[in-house]
């Protein structure tokens, strides 16, 4: 069986709709609830974790635990740091790194062990990629923005960094599914709370479309 983890609630909400999902078929567990599909003569069990790593790194080790998962892919949105992709593009990153797991003022931002290569080869190259930057901290300022953007981060969000890290722990192989839904606004010169509104009011409104793009066009290759 391969599991489909879904963070956010709005990304939750767009795949119970995708996939039609009626009450009846969506059972709860610690993290969130769950429902099964069969794509592909394959089984997979699409689950919602909640926000941020440590609900997704409990969630996906419970899910692999109980359903003895072979795969794990990591579907949603996230924020666009590289700004030569752009909104609603999806990206199959190569790299996932954690960067708030050090004293940055006297460490590295990103050091090797929090780092995680993940092999496409498998799969094709016709599809975007690049470096995924996972922290509890969503990318909502204009300088946690730049300082990534110096690191040469593609994308970033809150969960898939420690999802793939703790993928790998248990010997389990991991693919990311990312949509940007978003990119950081400077905030420097404006109210910060009316730009955060503003760009969360982005995100909602795109999200949908991400995971519309996900499993139209990108999960069927990676199952």
């Amino acid at each position: 069986m391969i599991g489909v983890s879904i963070a956010t609630k709005w990304e939750y909400e767009a795949t119970l709709e995708y996939y039609d999902v009626s009450v009846d078929e969506r059972f709860s567990y610690p993290y969130g609830e769950y429902f099964k599909r069969t794509l592909d003569d394959v089984e997979l069990v699409f689950y919602s974790t909640g926000v941020r790593k440590a609900n997704g790194v409990g969630a996906n080790q419970y899910m692999m635990s109980r359903f003895n998962l072979m795969k794990v892919i990591v579907a949603g949105t996230c924020a666009g740091i590289d700004d030569t992709f752009n909104q609603l593009d999806i990206l199959i990153p190569h790299r996932a790194v954690q960067y708030d797991c050090t004293v940055k003022e006297v460490e590295p931002l990103i050091k090797q062990s929090f780092i995680v290569d993940i092999e496409l080869a498998n799969y094709g190259d016709d599809f975007l990629t690049g470096t995924i930057a996972t922290a509890d901290r969503a990318v909502v300022m204009w300088n946690d923005y730049l300082e990534l953007k110096g690191h040469d981060i593609t994308i970033a969000d809150t969960e898939a960094g420690a999802i793939a890290y703790i993928c790998k722990k248990n010997g389990i192989e991991c693919i990311i599914v990312k949509g940007i839904s978003d990119f950081p606004t400077d905030e420097r010169d404006a109210n910060p709370v009316d730009s955060n509104v503003e760009q969360i009011n982005v995100y909602i409104a795109n999200t949908p479309k991400v995971m519309t793009k996900i499993f139209d066009d990108y999960l069927w290759r990676f199952i």
